[in-house]
């Protein structure tokens, strides 16, 4: 009875559900990183941002972040109309 209960609650979860929280959570993970590395840097005592990796590293939570906020709401999207389609009974 549990072995049918996983296999129903996998195929609730599409494949395009699965790669839009992967993107997510990589994109916010990874802007999370720079941001402590840019906090990191100023710790250490790093003067100069404008060589090496440094220009990245402190605009990456800039543009990674709002990333992450548009494809919450694609996400929020494609999980609305999926369970609409369910429900009525209709799939694509």
């Amino acid at each position: 009875m549990a072995d049918k209960t996983e296999q129903s609650a996998a195929e609730s979860v599409h494949r395009t559900e699965r790669v839009l929280v992967t993107m997510i959570a990589s994109i916010v993970a990874l802007s999370i990183l720079a941001f402590v590395a840019r906090i990191v840097g100023a710790v250490v005592g790093v003067d100069d941002y404008t060589a090496g990796a440094w220009p990245v590293v402190t605009v990456l939570p800039l543009i990674g972040l709002p990333v992450a906020i548009l494809l919450i709401i694609a996400f929020v999207v494609v999980t609305v109309v999926r369970r609409g389609r369910e429900s009525r009974g209709t799939t694509r």
